[in-house]
């Protein structure tokens, strides 16, 4: 995957927790799927959310996406 928004240890981190971190142990993204970087981008957004709604809720403001 080409530089841009996410750190390579964030992709690596990513790839592994979805199971398919043994495709990109050696650093080449050739062989990842577009469906496992849809699941990547998928988690990543989860979990931003989750941050910006954990962060919300520490400090006392309710985050309009917040469940």
């Amino acid at each position: 995957m080409g530089e841009g928004v996410m750190s390579e240890q964030t992709k690596v981190q990513l790839a592994n927790d979805l199971g398919f971190g043994d495709k990109v142990a050696d650093g080449d993204w050739s062989d990842v799927t577009t469906g496992e970087v849809g699941s990547m981008v998928r988690e990543a957004i989860q979990r931003g959310e989750q941050a910006m709604a954990e962060e919300a809720k520490a400090n006392g403001l309710a985050h309009q996406n917040a469940e």
